[in-house]
This record gives C-alpha cells, sequence and structure tokens, in this order.
C-alpha cells in the first residue's frame, strides 16, 4: 500500500504512532532556554544625572493610510534624546539589530565606547533573542529589563511614543518613505527644538550637553 494513503487513513481515523512522537513541552523548555530573561536592573530610577550612562529601548506600531509600520526606538533617559531609531515594514530580527547599529554609528554622540551603558527594555520577543543578547555582550554594554507585564518599568520609552503619536499625523502618510521622512523630520525636532520643562527649559541636545560641561 502507497505510504500517502496510510498517512490518509490514519488522520482520517485519528491514528497516531506511539513512538517517536516529538514532544512540545521538550520544544518549549528548548525555546525557552535559547530566549532569556534578565533582572531589572534599573528599577524604576528614571531621574538620571549623567547623560549617556542609562538608555532604554522598544518598538511601536504605526498605522498608516492601509499600511502598518514598526518603529524601534533608543533614548537616553537622563536628557530624553532618541540617539537611534528605526523604521521596518516587519518586526524580524533586523529592526533591534539595525537599531544598535544605528546607535554606533550615531557620530553626532560623543561617545567613544558602549561599554558599561545600560540599556533597558521589556520583555519582547527580540530583546530575549540569543542574536540580540549576543550583540549587547559584544558591545560590552549591561541589559535590564522590565518585569512581565509591566509598562510602568519602561514609561520613558512609553512617554515618548506617546508624544510622537499626539503631535505627528502619520496616519495621513501614503507611503513607507514618506512615513521615515515624518519620523526623522519629528526626531529632530524632538532632539534639538521641542524645549521641556523637566529639562531646565532646554531641548533634550541642549541638556544633553550641559550636563556633560559640568562633569
Amino acid at each position: 500500500m502507497n505510504h500517502k494513503k496510510i498517512i490518509r487513513i490514519m488522520k482520517k481515523y485519528y491514528l497516531f504512532v506511539k513512538i517517536r512522537i516529538r514532544n512540545p513541552y521538550k520544544n518549549m523548555a528548548k525555546k525557552n532556554q535559547e530566549h532569556r530573561t534578565c533582572e531589572n536592573k534599573l528599577n524604576r530610577e528614571f531621574d538620571q544625572a549623567v547623560p549617556l550612562k542609562v538608555f532604554c529601548t522598544d518598538i511601536t506600531y504605526l498605522f498608516f493610510g492601509r499600511y502598518l509600520a514598526y518603529l524601534s526606538v533608543i533614548k537616553d533617559i537622563c536628557s530624553g534624546e532618541i540617539v537611534a531609531w528605526k523604521l521596518a515594514n516587519n518586526l524580524s530580527m533586523d529592526i533591534v539589530m539595525s537599531t544598535l547599529d544605528n546607535l554606533k554609528n550615531n557620530n553626532r554622540l560623543p561617545l567613544e565606547s558602549l561599554a558599561n551603558i545600560m540599556i533597558h527594555s521589556d520583555q519582547g520577543f527580540h530583546y530575549t533573542s540569543p542574536e540580540y543578547i549576543e550583540e549587547i555582550k559584544n558591545l560590552n554594554m549591561i541589559q535590564s529589563m522590565s518585569r512581565k507585564g509591566n509598562c510602568i518599568d519602561n514609561a520613558p520609552m512609553e512617554s515618548f511614543f506617546g508624544h510622537f503619536k499626539d503631535d505627528v499625523d502619520y496616519r495621513e502618510c501614503k507611503t513607507f518613505n514618506e512615513l521615515s521622512l515624518m519620523i526623522e523630520e519629528y526626531i529632530g525636532y524632538y532632539n534639538n527644538g521641542r524645549y521641556q520643562w523637566d529639562l531646565k527649559k532646554m531641548t533634550p541636545v541642549e541638556y544633553r550637553n550641559h550636563l556633560l560641561s559640568l562633569v
């Protein structure tokens, strides 16, 4: 009898082989070993006095026209400056890896090295992945994660996304490139032109430079 017919009969009468069955719990255990979380080292200490020492990062959804895009951002908690970002039309690992590349290649920052800078995120799939964790180790950065299901642990990032979605009419964009240009323009304004009471009425870049001049 042809093996394909045997498979059809087995499926019809719900017959299963008792040996060599893939154990779903084993697969789950394997995944848990590959994707690791780490402790909340930031612990909501958002009042940082020194810039370029503690970063936070996250991804948000952006619906525009008939499409959907994803924005990954890294923010300096002390100054509020957006130090890197990446817009993508999918949620592959490239969105967070490219954000890290943009951070490394940000020539406007007075950064000689990323060593010992803490980077805080939630426990999303991207940030618990072996690829991301390995890159953070290669950069000698310190990884921190929010507690599971607790968005307040990453409040600075939630705050930026809230301001962005209130200030920018991104839903009217017709193309991905149009959206990307709008985000680039807004982040430039946010860093250099948006004065904030909590930053002594300075912009994030002005406040960063002010604090660095005191060191």
